[in-house]
């Protein structure tokens, strides 16, 4: 299934937009439920949301924690 998911899993509370993808939280919920043709046409949006928020996640990512345990840089 086409996603835009990209393990940044964290919502702007400005916005309501995930930090990483962009999606609501309505529309991540919703995702399989969607054709794919509406997959596709909220994915064309999803370059203009990114723009307008902050890229800034409020806590540390799924995938940094990977990145780190994979580069050995994780202090656990």
């Amino acid at each position: 299934m086409l996603t835009p998911c990209i393990l940044v899993c964290s919502l702007d509370d400005k916005t309501g937009l995930c930090f990483g993808c962009g999606r609501t939280r309505d529309e991540i919920g919703l995702w399989t439920s969607y054709s794919d043709a509406e997959r596709l046409q909220i994915m064309a949006e999803l370059p203009a949301r990114l723009e307008g928020i902050e890229r800034r996640p409020r806590r540390e990512t799924r995938r940094g924690r990977l990145v780190r345990s994979r580069t050995g840089d994780d202090p656990c």
